[in-house]
């Protein structure tokens, strides 16, 4: 069973003793803004073997490396203007942008499951702070089983993979709640959004100037993590856009919103009663646990507005809902 640290009771002894684990080889779980990341060295392949091994998650399927600073950033990847810009605005926070790798970066090819760009991203606090320490960048990918409801605290982390790994780093509940946005450059007038996140794509356009481009389909070429068609399921199937709720569901709701057959629902949760998305973005995948847990069949969900942060809502409820190998 994994041995927790609380970050903010014993910060000396929680940043000793996951450098000493993420020196030995070994995958760590970390608190970021955004979710719980399984972190292990980025330039190690055993170490980056064992969070695929962990989680049961395809190699095909590339890890974000995080970095202390864009000083550390730059000795690993190649920088566009655009990519600057938004550096500049938005690290550290809740954006991933994916670069050219430089060829002498130490980075193995595991981490970016052979392609020739890498996904870097600079978290903000104790995440930071252990980048810092250890003085190499972190590969970590959400710290739960693949495919499976990302972990925003550390209860949710040892639920999962308690058994798997040796030290959980509890810093209470991450207050984001989603994964990071993924942005990729390819021109001046091409900028894409792989995947969205907690920061909004409004906020990044404000910035470069230009709209973003959403991917075609769920199916496109893997290019970042997050863009597998199926991701981010509970074992209960889940229902989207529902207006009643059958008998044995159960109901996840956002807004107060009035939902036909309510008192069949096993349990009923709402993601925001005052629809605030940024709560319900907080909220989303502790409550898909909780309806996940109580029993029901399948998790029936109201509609979510898709402006702002409800884009990144509904993207991970689409590949929750979607058809699963």
């Amino acid at each position: 069973m994994a041995r927790h640290i609380d970050i903010e009771e014993q910060p000396g002894e929680a940043l000793e003793e996951a450098v000493r684990i993420l020196k030995a080889g070994l995958p760590v779980a970390i608190p970021t803004e955004t979710v719980y990341g399984l972190a292990a060295d980025a330039t190690n392949p055993a170490a980056i073997a064992r969070i695929y091994e962990t989680k049961g998650r395809p190699q095909f399927n590339p890890l974000i490396c995080h970095m202390a600073s864009v000083a550390m950033a730059e000795q690993h990847a190649v920088f566009d203007p655009i990519s600057r810009r938004l550096a500049a605005a938005f690290w550290p926070g809740p954006m991933t942008l994916i670069l050219p790798l430089r060829q002498d970066s130490p980075i193995h090819s595991l981490a970016t499951a052979g392609l020739e760009t890498v996904g870097i991203r600079l978290p903000k606090g104790f995440a930071s702070v252990l980048i810092e320490k250890l003085g190499k960048p972190l590969a970590a990918p959400s710290a739960n089983s693949s495919g499976k409801i990302s972990s925003t605290s550390a209860a949710h982390v040892e639920a999962d993979l308690g058994q798997k790994i040796d030290l959980i780093l509890d810093g209470g509940s991450a207050p984001v709640g989603v994964e990071s946005t993924i942005i990729k450059v390819e021109s001046d007038s091409s900028v894409r959004l792989l995947r969205p996140g907690g920061l909004v794509a409004d906020e990044i356009e404000r910035v470069i100037g230009v709209k973003l481009i959403r991917p075609a389909a769920a199916s496109a070429a893997i290019e970042a993590p997050g863009m597998l068609a199926s991701h981010y399921a509970p074992g209960a199937s889940v229902r989207l856009k529902a207006s009643s709720v059958q008998k044995g569901e159960a109901l996840i709701r956002f807004g107060r919103q009035a939902v036909e057959g309510e008192a069949n629902a096993v349990a009923v949760f709402d993601l925001s009663p005052s629809r605030n998305l940024t709560e319900a973005a907080a909220n989303l995948f502790d409550y898909l646990k909780l309806a996940d847990a109580s029993g029901a069949n399948t998790i029936a969900i109201t509609p979510i507005p898709s402006t702002g942060l409800g884009e990144a809502i509904n993207d991970r409820l689409e590949r929750a809902a979607a058809p699963r190998s």
